[in-house]
């Protein structure tokens, strides 16, 4: 267990209207920091006041990407309690990411402290209006001064908090997503499994691309064949086809998102056929044109579900359920956040209350 020393802040920032929140433009008085140094491991545990960091110009982040990155967050029940959603699944992921780009993995255990002292200590900057919560950003990176190509001795682990509401300022409104068949985000052998930024940057162009055609997201296809989809930009994507539910495996080029993970569990749990399985955009878009294409939904822990109405693949265009958000893609969400926000029954066992 981390003995985390604590150093508050002595001032108090000026908390947001929670009614007017956006993604990720608010941060709380403190955040938690614990470094790493070769022989030594990771050390120092501290809660500080939230302040910039000082890195020499040659660490070694800012010219190899060696860093990882998370996020979830904290929800306000109504009873007035604060709780996680699985945040050890966060805490597995971010280990498997440590081990295809060579950091020191943390421990699962002192990953998910690490986030639950933050939240305690940040208790009153959990926002309570409906559809808003405390966005978590746990991230370490590479701080090693030295320019050349190898793993770095030293790092700094970080957690940050940000309240937010809705992702998507949209709400919960079917969205149109551009099929990618230019660029691609990721191949077999490389870094799509994981979450690090290069992978985040490397998927700008084509976002800059959908935005200037009019749509919210892209929809990535693999980088061999060019046909099978995979992932949105910052969702994992699920069809449903003929009753069944189909979305990309995740097997070495897609993110497995907990949220995905999570929703798989429910749809089996309902009696739903789920199948992890390569599906070709041409079959999608064959199924749209059938009439048998009935729902299609993103999902992920910033916008929850994001349901999708309209597909784009070269000149042709599928429109999804008439534009409207469908009955499982609808439950999905009330279940979810009814579990998140504790308005329903946790029988998952999913949440983990903050002391």
């Amino acid at each position: 267990m981390l003995n985390i020393k604590m150093d508050l802040s002595k001032t108090k920032k000026e908390k947001p209207d929670e009614k007017n929140l956006s993604f990720g433009k608010y941060y709380t008085d403190n955040m938690f920091i614990m470094d790493y140094t070769e022989g030594k491991g990771w050390h120092d545990p501290r809660i500080v006041p939230y302040q910039n960091i000082s890195l020499d110009p040659a660490a070694m982040v800012f010219h190899y990407a060696q860093e990882s990155f998370e996020g979830l967050k904290a929800y306000k029940t109504a009873d007035g309690s604060i709780q996680l959603f699985r945040p050890d699944k966060n805490a597995e992921r971010m280990q498997s990411t440590h081990k295809r780009i060579c950091i020191p993995e943390v421990p699962v255990e002192d990953f998910v402290q690490a986030v639950k002292t933050l939240v305690s200590v940040e208790k009153d900057w959990v926002p309570s209006e409906p559809e808003t919560s405390l966005y978590l950003r746990p991230f370490v990176i590479a701080t090693e001064a030295h320019l050349g190509v190898k793993p770095s001795s030293t790092y700094m682990f970080m957690v940050i908090a940000s309240p937010v509401g809705a992702y998507y300022e949209e709400g919960m409104n079917p969205v149109k997503i551009f099929v990618e068949d230019e660029y691609v985000r990721a191949t077999p052998g490389g870094t799509g499994f994981i979450k690090c930024g290069g992978n985040y940057a490397a998927s700008l162009a084509s976002q800059v691309k959908a935005h200037d055609l009019g749509y919210s997201q892209v929809l990535w296809l693999d980088g061999v064949e060019r046909k099978y989809v995979e992932e949105v930009g910052s969702m994992n994507i699920f069809f449903k086809i003929d009753g069944k539910f189909y979305t990309a495996p995740t097997s070495g080029t897609v993110l497995p998102g907990v949220t995905r993970m999570s929703c798989i569990e429910l749809l089996k749990k309902w009696g739903y056929e789920v199948k992890e399985e390569h599906i070709a955009i041409v079959d999608i878009m064959k199924a749209a044109k059938d009439g048998k294409l009935e729902e299609v939904f993103g999902t992920g822990t910033a916008a929850v579900i994001s349901p999708v109405g309209e597909l784009r693949y070269e000149d042709e265009i599928a429109r999804i359920n008439d534009f409207k958000t469908g009955d499982i893609t609808q439950k999905l969400y009330d279940t979810l956040t009814g579990i998140q926000w504790g308005k329903i029954k946790d029988d998952m066992n999913w949440t983990v209350k903050v002391d």
